[in-house]
């Protein structure tokens, strides 16, 4: 684990905006928020700003070591997978950052900035104005949506002719999920108590699960804190190295858990209520695990993972119970 961290400076980040730019940096300010990676807003001589993206272990908390691209729900911890989820994304229409230039001796790439805030801001400053770029969000959802590849995973994966490792996505959750409890159930006495019933449960919603040949394209981790509005109010999707081909449910759970009250407005019909019930326990399973594993390093802001996981591991009991 590392334990000392450098994060870059304006001299580190200067011969990288002089290559996407062909400016000089005056200034650059660390965003809070990333996980896995860096992100930097760079201030370039002419009054503009762009924002470069930086995978290193230095920037990635969860000190995950190398990621195997056949696992849909690994660590997208280079450039190689955003720039193929960002040509995916263009591809199909889909509104996120330009990409300006990527780097790949520094394992960087450079974004346009988007100053309109995120719509989770949007949201709780101006319902009107948030109204209407989450009524915008729900047509480009149903753009992204629309598209479907030959196989599930890693949109890199796949669209190279790669396969995943598991044989379906609903097999994959239901490992995953198998797993994420066993782990948990070491770090919190709440959850090894119920740990047999809670197995019981994933694998019996997962008998319930019948086989599908459809792939949807997906963000995977779409929160209102995930979109970023344009000068116009258009939404862009932010943190996209977990798109993929995946069964549309899985994002219509955590849509749901992320956007609360407003989902209503994202909501589609006819989704597959058994795998609904079986992605809805095992997301919040994973969103115990998941942050009780991070903040076992020296992740800076652990408060918020905690009441993260206490969230989510109330709503566990419950539907164990049910």
């Amino acid at each position: 684990m590392t334990t000392t961290r450098r994060h870059l400076t304006r001299d580190d980040l200067a011969p990288l905006a002089r290559a996407a730019t062909g400016r000089s940096l005056t200034a650059v300010a660390r965003l809070r928020g990333g996980t896995k990676k860096g992100v930097y807003r760079l201030a370039l001589d002419d009054g503009t700003t762009v924002v470069a993206y930086v995978w290193s272990p230095d920037e990635d908390y969860w000190d995950a070591g190398p990621s195997d691209p056949r696992d849909p729900f690994s660590a997208g911890t280079s450039l190689d997978v955003f720039t193929a989820a960002h040509d995916r994304l263009a591809a199909a229409g889909v509104r996120t950052p330009r990409l300006l230039y990527s780097d790949t001796t520094m394992n960087a790439v450079v974004v346009e900035d988007m100053w309109g805030g995120s719509l989770e801001d949007a949201l709780e400053r101006d319902p009107v104005a948030g109204r209407a770029a989450l009524e915008r969000l729900a047509a480009e959802l149903a753009t992204l949506h629309s598209q479907e590849g030959p196989a599930f995973g890693k949109v890199g994966l796949v669209d190279n002719g790669g396969t995943s490792s598991s044989s379906s996505a609903a097999r994959r959750v239901t490992e995953g999920a198998l797993r994420d409890i066993e782990e948990t159930a070491v770090r919190d006495e709440r959850i090894a108590v119920v740990r047999d019933d809670l197995e019981d449960a994933v694998r019996r919603l997962a008998a319930a699960v019948r086989p599908r040949d459809r792939h949807t394209l997906i963000h995977g981790e779409l929160g209102a804190d995930h979109v970023l509005l344009d000068h116009r109010g258009r939404p862009a999707l932010i943190d996209i190295e977990g798109l993929m081909y995946f069964d549309v449910e899985w994002e219509h759970v955590f849509l749901r858990i992320r956007f609360g009250p407003h989902y209503d407005v994202l909501r589609v019909p006819d989704l597959d209520e058994d795998r609904m019930r079986l992605y809805r326990l095992a997301m919040h399973v994973s969103l115990v695990a998941g942050p009780l594993r991070l903040i076992e390093g020296d992740f800076p802001h652990p408060e918020g993972m905690r009441e993260i996981a206490e969230h989510n591991l109330v709503r566990v009991l419950e539907l164990v119970r049910e």
